[in-house]
């Protein structure tokens, strides 16, 4: 039994798959996709499934909580037409076994095969990694250049600029005025990509955000504490 869909009474459709790779019995639950639990070869599906029930509140209360995240991600598909700022996303069902993304011509290409959805979580996580890959171009060729200019046109003095794949803040700028970047920026419209860089190039002459920080960002940006709200708006993950 490679995979196996049953219905467990409170919780709903489960999806029992054996696997080589697992060691131990693993429960997931993930968006668009729902619970799965993966079986070492040579542990029985009465196994599992009993231990579907006796996990039973904890697939509901993640289950519950799954529902919620789907309400507020994007589901990408053949119609979605996403862009980036120089990158299309492209998708495209065949008949393959596996996901393959690629980047070419300024397209994000990901093909994946005929008998998955394509709201599925493996493609859509695919999808994300892709459109991230081609975020991390598009930065790589902007940010530093960008953030040479701003610091000459201020008189700020930095040391190294690093591009991150960075999920938690836009930017960072440590005691030795390195400057680390999200490649998210690249979402961002191009006034607060300004506003973020000039942020932590003020960080190079202020390393907090006290009342002479904030007056040194106004008088570079002209108007701080607007942009900092205005740039609450954007969710740095892509959703």
């Amino acid at each position: 039994m490679p995979e196996k869909i049953i219905y467990i009474d409170g919780v709903g459709n489960v999806l029992f798959i054996h696997s080589y790779r697992a060691r131990h019995l693993n429960i997931t639950v993930k968006p668009f996709t729902g619970a799965k639990i993966t079986m070492p070869i040579g542990v029985s599906l009465s196994t599992a499934i009993r231990l579907a029930n006796k996990k039973k509140l904890w697939l509901k209360k993640h289950l519950e909580r799954m529902k919620k995240v789907e309400k507020n991600l994007t589901r990408f598909d053949e119609n979605s037409g996403y862009s980036t700022k120089h990158h299309q996303l492209f998708l495209k069902s065949e008949k393959r076994n596996n996901i393959s993304v690629s980047l070419s011509n300024g397209k994000i290409n990901v093909t994946y095969p005929e008998a998955m959805d394509a709201h599925s979580s493996e493609v859509q996580t695919a999808i994300r990694n892709g459109i991230e890959r081609a975020l991390k171009l598009e930065a790589q060729s902007y940010l530093p250049q960008k953030v040479k200019l701003l610091a000459d046109k201020f008189g700020f003095k930095y040391n190294r600029i690093t591009i991150k794949n960075i999920k938690s803040r836009w930017g960072s700028c440590s005691r030795k005025n390195n400057i680390n970047l999200s490649l998210h920026l690249m979402r961002l419209p191009e006034h607060l990509i300004d506003y973020v860089i000039l942020h932590e190039l003020t960080h190079t002459v202020h390393l907090n955000h006290s009342t002479n920080f904030w007056h040194l960002l106004d008088n570079v940006t002209g108007r701080a504490r607007k942009l900092d709200k205005e740039l609450k708006n954007y969710s740095i993950s892509i959703y």
